[in-house]
């Protein structure tokens, strides 16, 4: 079940409060927040405050933050954050608000709430799975009533979290908490009504949280906290019978081990200091600095960890362009990928910072979005929103996944990775150059709207400049305009051809480079251009998008496709064109030249398009180091 999702809300919306009374609670909080680095459960973890005269009603405001018993100190205050920003955007006129995150709670009211009870509202949520067996509620249900004793005596503060053995194969785990302003008389009278709403909304499920303000419960198949060492320190024993010359020699064992242990200890944390400090000099150029000073926050390596579960396998969405991509979310509930630099990937380290330097400055709808990155020790860490229907690839390649492009939605990718690439181009602060536009690049959001990403290998352009040259082409085959592949020369232009390859690709359904027909061995360009002079061109048509379109649309944007993947490169319009010719059904199009068949001109007699001479590599092949001719 995944909760850590969750954001619930409750505000009154009587205007009880106002916005400096709020703000000076607010920065009590957050201050308290930030000081409280131990692990909770100890006086850290939980706060409560008033700020004003509590004799007359309206007068003051009472404001409380709690984190979740499993979770660290730096976790806890970059939930407190980014839930007391959460309230203040949403209320900070209203007399009472309280917001539930998975692994905090901030509350606020114009009454005096400290000690009380609050279990109206309640709020549950719900994994998919049903539980299989009466005899699992029973089991399930004594457990949960075991972990309130155990949060509610003398001994614990208020929460407690443990696991059983259901069978010999399958365990069970839960949590209770209480907001630590409660005594355990009343923590247990909390924790009790949420087990009873349980028998009436959940107990049927195999996973479920019910919760208030004051008190949660939470069930589940699978170890959804955090284990924290909390054992008190193991003394060494001075018996009684032992005679002084033995307790004598044992003393100072204890302490030549002692002062060993303090060198040691001393010697590596100068160490890592020094490690770190020498690590962050030959990263951090003055350039790439300033960037993350004033243009990307940075996240504790602590909460990525947390956020992934210690970058484990089930979180590994795959393998990037330098190191792997892992899921996290985020103590507020959002949905991250973290591209982890490979710690020995050369080529990628550069990559690392060219993707800071430039997407960090670039906002737009159409391009992914860099939150935050990390550089503790010898780990680089990007974190970027997560996309849910990953990259267009996936869909575009697949049969089944295929199904769910229809043209109107085919078209609208096509517009959107347009619009992105024209604000690279001459909308951005800088003038971006991105060298590797690709099906695998370009992500799509849970509305299906794509964003174009990975910009290790982007340059930037200067006022005037029209185009470079580079002695290291990178790219991948089938999307390289033949001026970059062959020469070096990359441009706007070089983008353009990149773009209308994909054009193709999400017309077709195939990829440029995978697609040779047995009989011939063309490529999709070859055969788009054999089909488009024959005036057949809506035969490369994917048989969904045949069964979904406008023909004339469709003729426009192959139209479009062959305009920009013209092997001339001044014959290519520009992105700005396209944007227009896209978003126009009677502007008149031009009629597109040959196009640039493969890496080297190729002529478009049959002969020449042999089996012999098929291009041999694939489309996901990327290239390095190739000196131009």
């Amino acid at each position: 079940m995944d909760l850590e999702t969750n954001l619930f809300i409750n505000i009154k919306n009587d205007i009880g409060i106002t916005v400096s009374c709020w703000l000076a609670m607010d920065q009590k909080l957050q201050f308290a927040a930030t000081q409280n680095w131990g692990l909770y459960p100890t006086s850290k973890g939980y706060n409560y405050t008033r700020i004003g005269d509590n004799t007359t009603k309206g007068d003051a405001v009472y404001g409380l933050y709690d984190c979740r018993g499993d979770v660290v100190g730096y976790f806890c205050e970059f939930c407190v954050s980014s839930a007391s920003r959460e309230v203040l955007g949403r209320c900070p006129d209203r007399e009472s608000a309280t917001i539930f995150y998975s692994f905090c709670i901030f509350r606020y009211s114009n009454e005096n709430f400290f000690g009380k009870v609050t279990t109206d509202p309640w709020w549950n949520h719900l994994g998919t799975k049903n539980v299989s067996s009466a005899i699992e509620i029973q089991k399930g249900g004594d457990f949960m009533k075991r972990l309130i004793r155990k949060a509610t005596n003398e001994t614990n503060q208020l929460y407690y979290m443990d696991g059983f053995n259901l069978s010999s194969t399958e365990s069970r785990y839960g949590l209770v908490q209480c907001s630590r302003d409660l005594t355990n008389e009343r923590c247990r009278q909390c924790l009790e009504f949420m087990l009873a709403k349980v028998r009436t909304c959940c107990e049927h499920k195999l996973g479920w949280q019910v919760s208030s303000a004051s008190c949660l419960i939470r069930y589940d198949d699978y170890m959804f906290y955090l284990l924290h060492d909390q054992s008190p320190s193991v003394l060494v024993p001075n018996p009684q019978t032992a005679n002084k010359k033995s307790t004598s020699k044992s003393r100072k064992l204890i302490i030549g081990f002692s002062v060993v242990g303090v060198v040691i200890l001393l010697c590596s944390t100068l160490y890592y200091f020094w490690y770190k400090k020498r690590v962050r000099k030959d990263w951090l150029t003055p350039a790439y600095e300033e960037t993350l000073n004033a243009d990307l926050p940075t996240i504790p390596l602590i909460t990525i960890q947390h956020s992934t579960d210690n970058f484990s396998e089930t979180s590994k969405l795959g393998e990037g362009g330098f190191g792997s991509v892992y899921k996290g979310i985020l103590p507020d509930g959002r949905q991250i990928a973290v591209k982890r630099l490979s710690k020995n990937s050369g080529q990628g380290s550069e990559e690392f910072k060219n993707e800071v330097m430039f997407i960090a400055k670039l906002q737009h709808r159409n391009l992914v979005r860099l939150l935050a990155c990390c550089l503790e020790g010898n780990e680089k860490l990007l974190v970027y929103e997560f996309m849910p229907n990953a990259s267009l690839d996936f869909h575009l390649f697949d049969d089944e996944k295929r199904k769910e492009l229809n043209w109107k939605l085919s078209l609208s990718i096509i517009s959107g990775i347009a619009k992105g690439l024209l604000y690279l181009h001459e909308d951005s602060r800088l003038r971006v150059i991105h060298r590797d536009l690709k099906a695998s690049n370009v992500l799509l959001d849970h509305e299906m709207n794509p964003k174009i990403s990975d910009f290790g290998m982007a340059r930037a352009f200067e006022i005037g400049q029209n185009q470079a040259n580079t002695r290291r082409i990178m790219g991948t085959y089938g999307y390289m305009a033949p001026e970059y592949a062959m020469e070096g020369v990359f441009s706007v232009k070089s983008d353009v051809f990149s773009f209308g390859v994909l054009v193709l690709e999400i017309i077709s359904g195939k990829k440029n480079t995978g697609f040779y027909l047995s009989e011939h061995g063309q490529s999709l360009l070859v055969y788009t251009w054999k089909k488009w002079c024959e005036g057949n061109c809506l035969d490369i048509m994917h048989s969904v998008v045949g069964k979904t379109c406008i023909d004339n649309e469709v003729v426009r944007c192959i139209n479009i496709g062959l305009l920009c993947v013209q092997e001339d490169a001044a014959d290519r319009p520009t992105m700005s064109t396209v944007v227009v010719m896209l978003a126009s059904d009677t502007m008149a199009l031009p009629k597109p030249k040959q196009p640039a068949f493969s890496i080297g001109r190729m002529t478009s007699d049959d002969n020449s398009a042999s089996k012999s001479s098929k291009t041999p590599s694939i489309n996901d092949v990327t290239v390095s180091n190739i000196l131009p001719r």
